[in-house]
């Protein structure tokens, strides 16, 4: 099975930009590359932060756009979304009975799941009673592996700006998670804006940069602000197959110089040892 992981594009309504960015014509370079590079997806999900202010005209914008694609997507709502604007122009978005825009399928022999970690009026993640009864629920139907998308990571990154507004009830939700531990083969996360990696309670997990602004990588205990930077987009390319999940990142706007490692073999040393600078 493959899937693009993208996270964060904040549209807002064109013409205007966001932190001197455009994040419509961002998420439509990310199109055009993943239509060259990846159409044979098997699924495109974006996890969370669809828009910006979450407002309508922003949701039409994306409408536009998601009308297009060629790859089937699933869309989550983060912090910075509004289920009811998401769903004026989305009604067909998910839903879990609760109002809540999250749900879960079976794909590639997977149980794919797609958690809501909206906090109202926070930009913090919570996951209340009632999502945590219906995600059991959900995890109790089958013994399928499986694959688990959030919008905010419930683990600390070490950016403190950032983890003051992580999932902060990240030890309820692993008490529902535990006894399926083991089928857990992969968590993808979005929120932070950057590209980090690791585990948590022993499940491999993935952040990826966002489309627009990214946070840098400042590792300060005490940092309150969220700093902002123009590190450069990414999305994920994810390959799963029955012992491995490969994640890669892709920064689709790259252009920089592209030559071959091993022409030396051919040509000889001199032509690594005097190859010309940019």
């Amino acid at each position: 099975m493959k899937i693009v992981h993208v996270t964060d594009i904040h549209l807002v309504p064109q013409p205007a930009t966001l932190y001197g960015l455009d994040p419509c014509a961002r998420f439509d370079a990310a199109i055009v590359s993943i239509h060259a590079d990846h159409s044979d997806a098997d699924l495109m999900v974006i996890t969370g932060d669809l828009a910006h202010w979450g407002e309508v005209p922003a949701y039409q914008a994306l409408r536009q756009r998601i009308d297009l694609l060629k790859v089937p997507v699933v869309m989550m709502v983060g912090n910075h979304d509004d289920r009811a604007s998401l769903r004026t122009v989305f009604p067909e978005a998910m839903d879990d009975g609760n109002g809540f825009v999250q749900s879960s399928r079976i794909e590639g022999g997977h149980r794919l799941v797609f958690l809501d970690t909206k906090q109202e009026g926070s930009h913090a993640g919570a996951y209340c009673q009632t999502r945590l009864t219906w995600l059991a629920e959900e995890l109790a139907q089958s013994n399928e592996p499986i694959l688990m998308f959030m919008h905010h990571p419930p683990i600390l990154t070490g950016i403190s700006s950032m983890d003051a507004i992580t999932q902060q009830d990240a030890d309820a939700l692993w008490q529902v998670l535990q006894p399926h531990s083991h089928r857990i083969r992969h968590i993808f996360l979005g929120h932070v804006h950057r590209p980090i990696s690791g585990n948590w309670h022993g499940i491999s997990f993935s952040l990826i940069p966002g489309l627009n602004h990214q946070v840098p990588l400042e590792l300060s205990p005490h940092g309150e602000d969220i700093p902002g930077s123009h590190e450069p987009p990414a999305y994920s390319v994810v390959s799963i197959n029955a012992d491995s999940v490969v994640v890669h990142l892709n920064y689709f706007l790259e252009e920089s110089r592209r030559f071959p490692l091993d022409g030396y073999e051919i040509k000889g040393r001199d032509y690594a040892l005097g190859f010309p600078a940019e």
